[in-house]
């Protein structure tokens, strides 16, 4: 079981999963008729009860079913007014995003059931670890050449690599993910959100000054390159210097510079992640996938899910460019109905909230059985 799990990670860490939510055409007409008729109704259950979900959870979004069991297209209403431009063609953002909810349900089963992050461990167990895997993560983001071997790439890494996983699934119950989104000041969540098991924030968001919105409590913060590269400033941010820092991705030098000289006493560990596509991406994404692997129940706040926005905001800056908020919702509201998190929002604000229709536990486990045999077949 360990090497297959080992396996599993190798194929996360690399990029070259085979598993990508968004490939279109996964399954065929051959390959479901090679299924059982137990196989093709837990499909058939995902597929019906999917519809019925989004229909009743998604504030006016709709899933259309494909030719299979496995495509799916969620639509927007035709009076939405896309806001957000391709940066590459000026083009604005569609109205329909198609997903695969085979794929979805067998990738995210995956993640459920794996650690997320780096370790030593998992370095020794690949071939050529460290002089192949451990120096591309050193090198990311800026060229070094002094980082060619074992001793040198462990070096570089020892002050943010453990000898084994901190952390295994489902060590905490109830867990919240924190998006940054403007969204969070239309309702005041944080006491709400002061209440979860542990707590997952992202790069540079404050909470002083914003805890009646965002709540004070912080288990984890997930870093991208740039903010790793001002831990000390990251630091600051929990008044109880406990946060565990996780680093999507940085230049370690700088940062082991920072944790040295600081001193940086928090953990400060390197996620080890899988790859989901381009769609719903960011550190947001990352934040729920940390989550998932380590939470009973996720419930994610902060996030720009409800219809109507403007414009993408942080709760405490200016408006920026560069985020894709209806293809992002319409992910989100995927996972949803896939029984993976809850979605808190200004429209969905009731704390007893239910989602209504989600497929149950059983559903959702004999269809992973069943697709994950439909992709083995493709």
């Amino acid at each position: 079981m360990r090497l297959l799990q080992l396996g599993f990670l190798v194929v996360l860490a690399s990029g070259l999963s085979a598993i990508l939510i968004y490939i279109t055409g996964v399954s065929n007409f051959n390959s479901v008729h090679q299924l059982s008729h137990e196989d093709v109704e837990a499909l058939e259950s995902l597929q019906i009860n999917f519809q019925k979900c989004v229909s009743a959870n998604g504030l006016g979004l709709q899933a259309v079913m494909g030719n299979d069991y496995c495509q799916v297209t969620i639509k927007f209403p035709p009076e939405t007014v896309p806001k957000w431009r391709d940066p590459n063609t000026g083009e604005l953002e569609r109205l329909s995003f198609e997903f695969n909810i085979c794929e979805a349900v067998a990738t995210w089963e995956q993640v459920r059931n794996s650690t997320t992050i780096l370790t030593k461990e998992f370095i020794d167990a690949l071939p050529n670890g460290w002089e192949d895997y451990a120096w591309r993560r050193i090198n990311k983001g800026i060229q070094l050449n002094n980082c060619k071997n074992r001793t040198l790439c462990m070096e570089k890494l020892s002050l943010v690599l453990p000898e084994t996983p901190p952390y295994f699934p489902k060590q905490f119950n109830r867990c919240a993910v924190i998006g940054n989104s403007g969204d969070l000041l239309k309702t005041k969540f944080g006491k709400e959100i002061d209440g979860y098991d542990a707590v997952v924030r992202e790069n540079g968001a404050p909470i002083q000054n914003y805890t009646k919105y965002v709540g004070k409590k912080s288990t984890f913060r997930l870093l991208n390159r740039g903010s790793a590269k001002a831990l000390d400033k990251v630091v600051e941010l929990d008044e109880t210097r406990k946060e565990a820092l996780i680093v999507k991705t940085t230049i370690h030098d700088i940062m082991n510079k920072m944790i040295r000289e600081g001193p940086i006493n928090n953990p400060v560990y390197l996620m080890l992640g899988a790859s989901f596509g381009s769609a719903a991406k960011g550190t947001g994404l990352k934040a729920l996938e940390f989550a998932l692997s380590m939470c009973e129940f996720v419930d994610m706040y902060g996030f720009t899910v409800d219809p109507g926005y403007k414009e993408w905001t942080r709760y405490f800056s200016e408006s920026r460019k560069g985020h894709t908020p209806l293809h992002g919702r319409a992910y989100y509201q995927m996972m949803e109905c896939l029984g993976l998190i809850k979605i808190h929002s200004p429209m969905r604000a009731d704390p007893n909230r239910v989602v209504q229709s989600v497929p149950s536990g059983s559903t959702i486990g004999a269809a992973r059985v069943a697709s994950e045999k439909l992709l083995s077949m493709c």
